[in-house]
Formats: structure tokens, C-alpha cells, sequence
């Protein structure tokens, strides 16, 4: 008979446990506080069109989602295209993310532009991260590229993702991101994104009903209240006031919520989880009649513009109208996550007339923005000695949430390959 198992948090890592569990004939219970499955992924319905909250793309080395497609006979969604990369900087707009573009790239020397190629160059080649997890990454990078390809190319990047964090990174963790992006590359001059058709709610709903087939249940609009542990053991969890019970526990929830909902575990471990830090995002999604540019990716070095960079999906995703994402990413108790959606949406519209002068007020159809206070693990160097086990001290419980895949950055694929990894070895 096959074991009774809460797990908690129905986005991509959740819903991979409890496909596993399932289909290894268990019965997992899936509990959600949102209306809908998929966390970070969720699609909603921006005025008749069922998009995702927050972008998603991808790569052709995403061998754990690819094999789930297969597996619920939906890998013929899967669409591939070769997509464009721009960069704004000095008032200009310039292909980006090749070799000819980088040459060509106006406002970098040519010592700056070799320092930069070389070293994105060695990280796509370098496949052991150990020697980089105690480096600090502004520090390495910088030794690589020199101070005028820092400046131009990354700085900005640091200061408008990770604000008062950047200057104490992993570098182990900066590469892999280098390195996902460089993967994604058919060819050293071409690279190749992929998109689901019907965006990730088709994967979604898949695996939902592959649970549900196999026996597992999903409980929406279902916040649990607490973990109960008795004598270093899970009994269940309590909901409404009711203990309902389970062999054990598996959490795929952002680690901050962990001391509320399990206050009972050993105090050593509640300041483990305690002192984790994430960044929020506000994302804006924004709705053309026109398109922006003809970039997929669009990198920003602009002193009017407090972004990274921003995203044009419908250069990937074929859509009815032109869909642009801009995130601002910022620590949830940075007094600007405090502004109201009206100041984003107004610094949007600005920014996008800004790269596209022929942007009329009345090309914006559109826009949206959503928040998420837990969007991105901060991780220093060392990052992952510095959390507690996945498998806790406690008979019957494991916690885990996009930090503990360290240092691949957080994805759809890297969330459904942990977790069913940790379903596997939760019922050993």
C-alpha cells in the first residue's frame, strides 16, 4: 500500500512531487493557498488573452522538462525558434549576444570587448562549479572582463537585480546563469529558445490531471496553518482548525514561510531559514498594437531606466497582440516595492517610448503588473552549506523550495527535476 503524503505548494517543483509520488503509486495530497496551480508560472486572463504571470522560456538543455513533455505525450507542443537579442545603451539600439555584436558593439574598446567574449566564452566551456561557490562574483567578474567591459555590460545588472546584495554573490552562481544562456546556442551566431504552445498552463494542467489519474488529489485555495510534530516525528497538518493526517510532509513552499507553518522544529534550523533573503519582483506586462523591437531579450543601460532589461515575448511565443514583460526587481523592504502599480506602469510606458520612439499613447492596449515577494534566492558565496538539510531532523519531513538547486538559477526544469528527486528519495 502505498504511503499518504502532504505536500505543500502546487508551483513546477510541488507539482513534480506529486507527480513522481503518484505515479509510483502513492497518494499525495497537494495544498495551495492561490486560486490555481503553478506558483511563479500561473497564467491569468489579461482581457481574453490566457498568458503567464511572469515570463518563462526554454532552452534546448532543459533535459528534465523535455522528458516530463514526452512522458504526458505533449512533447509535439513544443515550438523552437531562433531569437534576437538587443542592448540599449547611449541612447541606441544594437544587436547583441554573438560574436560579430559584440565586435561591432559601439561604446566598448576592443581590449574590453575580447576580455568579455573570452571569459562568456570559458563559462559555457566550464562544467565544474566548486571552485567558484566561495568566490565573490562582482570581484571575479570584474578580474576578467576589466573595469570598462564591467561598467558598460554589467554593473547595472548587479545594481538593478540585487541593489544593496551585489556586491556578495555567489560566482558559482552568477556562472551558471551565464552559462544556461550560452547553452542555449545552436551555434555560436544563432540561438535557439523553445515555447509551449498554450504557454506553461498546458504543462500544468497535464501533470495536474496525470496526478489525479494516478490517484493524487489537489487542494486549491487550501493554506495549511501548521506542521504538527510529535516526538521528532510528522503526524500531519492542521487546516482549518482540523489535523488531517499523513506519513509525511514534503514542502516545495519559499523557505521564509517556513518558520510560521512548522514553528516546531529545532531552533538551529528556524535561524537557518530565517536567514535566507529573496528578492521581490513587480512585473509589468505590457500589451502592444506594434511591437517594440524585433528582440526577444533586450538588455538596458540607460541612466533614466532603474531595469536590467526586459523581455519581448511575442518574439518568441506567436501571440494576437505584442506581449513585452519588465520586471523591477527589488528587496521586499526596499521603499520603492511600496509604490503603487500606477508608478510602474507610468515608468513602463515611458522606458518603451524611450527605446521606441514610434510608440504612441495609444499603442498601449494594456497593462498589468503582478508582485511576488519571494521571487529570487539571494545566494552568497558558499550558498548552499548555509541551508538546512532538505531531509530535516524530523522523521517524515523534507523542505526545499528553487534555492536548494543551487547554483542553477531558478527554472521550470530545474524545479521538476529536484522534485522528483526528493519524491524518489522520500519514500525510501
Amino acid at each position: 500500500m502505498g504511503q499518504r503524503i502532504a505536500v505543500l505548494g502546487a508551483g513546477p517543483m510541488g507539482l513534480a512531487v506529486a507527480y513522481q509520488l503518484a505515479r509510483d503509486g502513492h497518494q499525495p495530497v497537494v495544498f495551495e493557498a492561490d486560486d490555481r496551480v503553478g506558483g511563479m508560472t500561473a497564467s491569468f486572463d489579461f482581457s481574453g488573452m490566457n498568458i503567464e504571470r511572469y515570463y518563462h522560456f526554454h532552452c534546448i538543455s532543459d533535459h528534465a522538462f523535455l522528458s516530463v513533455l514526452a512522458e504526458l505525450d505533449i512533447a509535439d507542443k513544443m515550438q523552437w525558434v531562433e531569437t534576437k537579442m538587443g542592448y540599449w545603451y547611449q541612447n541606441r539600439l544594437q544587436p547583441w549576444g554573438n560574436p560579430i555584436a559584440l565586435l561591432k558593439f559601439r561604446g566598448l574598446g576592443f581590449i574590453a570587448k575580447f576580455r568579455y567574449g573570452l571569459h562568456a566564452f570559458l563559462c559555457t566551456k566550464r562544467n565544474d562549479w566548486k571552485p567558484l561557490d566561495n568566490i565573490e562574483a562582482s570581484g571575479w567578474i570584474k578580474s576578467w572582463v576589466g573595469p570598462e567591459a564591467w561598467e558598460v555590460l554589467w554593473r547595472r545588472l548587479f545594481d538593478f537585480k540585487f541593489y544593496n546584495y551585489s556586491n556578495n554573490l555567489s560566482a558559482a552562481w552568477i556562472w551558471s546563469r551565464i552559462r544556461r544562456i550560452g547553452r542555449s546556442r545552436y551555434s555560436l551566431f544563432k540561438e535557439k529558445l523553445g515555447y509551449l504552445e498554450g504557454g506553461s498552463d498546458t504543462l500544468l494542467h497535464a501533470i495536474k490531471s496525470d496526478i489525479e489519474k494516478n490517484g493524487g488529489e489537489i487542494r486549491l485555495k487550501s493554506p495549511i496553518r501548521h506542521v504538527r510534530i510529535e516526538n521528532g516525528k510528522v503526524i500531519g497538518i492542521e487546516i482549518d482548525d482540523q489535523l488531517e493526517q499523513f506519513d509525511k510532509v514534503i514542502s516545495t513552499i519559499p523557505l521564509p514561510y517556513i518558520p510560521r507553518l512548522i514553528p516546531d522544529l529545532p531552533s538551529a534550523i528556524i535561524n537557518r531559514f530565517n536567514a535566507v533573503k529573496n528578492i521581490a519582483v513587480v512585473c509589468v506586462i505590457v500589451k502592444l498594437s506594434k511591437p517594440l523591437t524585433e528582440n526577444f531579450w533586450l538588455n538596458t543601460n540607460d541612466p533614466d531606466m532603474d531595469i536590467p532589461g526586459l523581455v519581448e515575448y511575442s518574439n518568441l511565443r506567436p501571440l494576437d497582440n505584442h506581449i513585452v514583460y519588465v520586471p523591477f526587481y527589488l528587496p521586499g523592504e526596499h521603499p520603492q516595492f511600496g509604490d503603487t502599480d500606477e508608478v510602474f506602469l507610468e515608468k513602463v510606458k515611458k522606458y518603451l517610448k524611450k527605446i521606441n520612439p514610434q510608440l504612441q499613447e495609444e499603442d498601449f492596449i494594456e497593462l498589468r503588473a503582478s508582485r511576488y515577494r519571494y521571487a529570487q534566492p539571494i545566494c552568497e558565496p558558499g550558498y548552499l552549506e548555509s541551508l538546512p538539510p532538505v531531509a530535516l531532523p524530523v522523521k517524515g519531513l523534507w523542505v526545499a523550495d528553487t534555492s536548494y538547486y543551487y547554483p542553477e538559477d531558478r527554472g521550470i526544469s530545474e524545479s521538476i527535476d529536484f522534485g522528483r528527486k526528493m519524491a524518489r528519495d522520500a519514500v525510501l
